[in-house]
């Protein structure tokens, strides 16, 4: 067997296609573009690099567009303060905190003052919540995307076994959460678990959000299995490599996304869905 490849930037640009005809129609109507603001703290290059994609996305699809560059030493009341004022904007209809933050300022305090309504990131604690108790409203990122691809597969969630490799608050955890409401049987592992290939080898749906490259080998995957890899870490020379060994995985797995090219684009398509719905649009696609 060899695994069909999920192209993310395929399905991603189909997805900004769909978007970009909800916003033409929004504007015909009369109404504003849907605004997303990007804030930024400090001039990490990789957050540089994330900010910069999602704002020629914007661009792509046609929203309001604002990139707020705040100094590394600002202090946590300055930039709570400023996340009041988004708040408050009208024009303004979904933002995000790119993280990290320096060392300095509590993420969890910040991602705290978020208005829920506004939260294109999913990460406030009311969203996760929401998600938790099957009431999903804006849904993280990362783990939507997962499943916008995951629905090209035309997998059988119901029953199906889905196992995810680490448990992240902003990865692994609300993935479970999605998985589970989507109905499937759902394993968590982390760093504690024992036997993490154990319980990847029982996946029918077997997914790994951790950042060290060669984790999931190729004899951890069952045969037929949908693998998807959130994983991502740089190395020396600057190339990207995700967790699974995808060569081997891909010998054994029915449906597989690459490192690039598979999850980061799907994040970000999730991220123009989110602020679509903050907006009060629902995507027509097709």
């Amino acid at each position: 067997m060899t695994a069909q490849v999920l192209d993310g930037k395929a399905i991603a640009a189909a997805y900004r296609r769909d978007i970009r005809k909800a916003v033409q129609r929004r504007v015909s109507a009369g109404l504003g573009p849907p605004g997303l603001a990007v804030v930024l703290v400090g001039d990490d290059a990789a957050s540089e690099v994330y900010v910069n994609a999602k704002a020629r996305d914007c661009r792509q699809v046609g929203f309001h567009s604002v990139v707020e560059r705040i100094a590394a030493n600002v202090t946590q009341e300055e930039l709570e303060a400023r996340i009041l004022a988004l708040n408050a904007d009208p024009d303004i209809h979904g933002f995000l905190v790119q993280l990290p933050l320096p060392e300095h300022i509590d993420a969890n305090r910040v991602i705290d003052q978020i208005d829920p309504v506004k939260d294109v990131d999913g990460f406030h604690p009311d969203n996760i919540g929401r998600l938790a108790l099957r009431r999903p409203a804006l849904r993280s990122c990362t783990p939507m995307g997962v499943m916008l691809l995951l629905d090209r597969t035309g997998v059988d969630y119901y029953g199906a076994q889905a196992t995810v490799i680490g448990a992240s608050n902003h990865l692994g955890r609300p993935m479970g959460l999605e998985l589970l409401q989507a109905g499937c049987t759902v394993t968590m592992t982390h760093k504690f678990t024992r036997d993490t290939g154990a319980a990847a080898r029982q996946a029918d749906i077997l997914i790994s959000a951790v950042g060290k490259p060669g984790l999931v080998q190729g004899d951890w995957i069952k045969p037929g299995a949908v693998v998807i890899d959130v994983g991502i870490t740089r190395d020396e020379r600057g190339k990207l490599h995700g967790d699974v060994d995808f060569g081997a995985a891909a010998k054994a797995a029915a449906w597989i996304t690459p490192v690039p090219g598979g999850v980061g684009p799907m994040t970000r398509v999730a991220l123009l869905l989110n602020t679509l719905q903050a907006a009060g649009e629902v995507l027509d696609e097709g």
